[in-house]
């Protein structure tokens, strides 16, 4: 698998290369950003919440922290374009934990299938609701996951016995003034027997939009990432001899 070298972002901490992909899930299409350092120690797929997608402005910041720490990213969107606007209506899909743990879970396993992916530690990084699809796929897919974060989430969702089954280690970040959030969190912590930890960011609300707090939870996520996905991972490269072909990688 080769992917085309892009030039029209601003250079990083890391040279990166910037790939759109298409990912296959049922019926659906999911579209996707796959950012690489040339030289990364492992890939974040995250998993947005309900009213955001692959372009939220709080994910693209923790993105490109971990990019900067030598750390792909994947920010896909769960909803195709046909069923983002009837959700912003009706809501009917943010919650459906069904649908976004299916494309969660066969997003990941098509990650996985591609050649260069293969013996790449794979990591979520989930808001919202989407923590809870994040949880539950990581607690399918075992070892095939190697680290979690959830910002703001609703580890309740997932359920008891999925919290409990989880292997993979686990951050829950949330915002200090996020009541009722912080509750959710607290419980669904003592419910994961798996390595774990609650992080509470002061002052911060739901959405983390108070100055400073989003760079808080970017170096809280870079950190817990670093420490898993560089454990078991040698240095994985990106071919960058493809030339400016604009085909997108499917």
């Amino acid at each position: 698998m080769k992917l085309r070298r892009d030039f029209s972002e601003h250079r990083q901490a890391q040279e990166v290369v910037h790939t759109e992909v298409r990912i296959p899930s049922g019926d659906a299409c999911l579209y996707g950003d796959l950012v690489l350092p040339v030289s990364y120690s492992g890939l974040v797929l995250f998993a947005h919440g309900s009213g955001s997608g692959r372009h939220s402005a709080r994910h693209r910041q923790v993105a490109q922290a971990l990019q900067n720490a030598g750390i792909g990213t994947l920010l896909f969107d769960l909803l195709t374009a046909l069923e983002e606007p009837t959700d912003v209506h009706t809501g009917e899909h943010r919650f459906n934990m069904a649908l976004l743990t299916q494309r969660m879970q066969e997003s990941t396993l098509w990650v996985i299938s591609q050649d260069q992916f293969q013996d790449v530690p794979i990591g979520y990084f989930g808001a919202s609701t989407g923590s809870a699809a994040a949880l539950i796929s990581a607690a399918r897919l075992g070892d095939r996951v190697s680290a979690v974060v959830s910002r703001g989430g609703r580890p309740d969702l997932a359920g008891p016995v999925v919290l409990s089954s989880l292997s993979a280690p686990t951050l829950l970040i949330v915002g200090g003034a996020d009541y009722g959030v912080i509750e959710l969190n607290e419980e669904a912590l003592q419910l994961m027997r798996c390595e774990k930890q609650l992080s509470i960011v002061p002052h911060a609300n739901h959405l983390f939009e108070e100055q400073g707090n989003l760079e808080e939870v970017a170096a809280l996520a870079t950190d817990w990432f670093k420490r898993y996905l560089h454990k078991t991972s040698p240095t994985n490269k990106v071919d960058t001899t493809v030339g400016a072909s604009k085909e997108a990688w499917q």
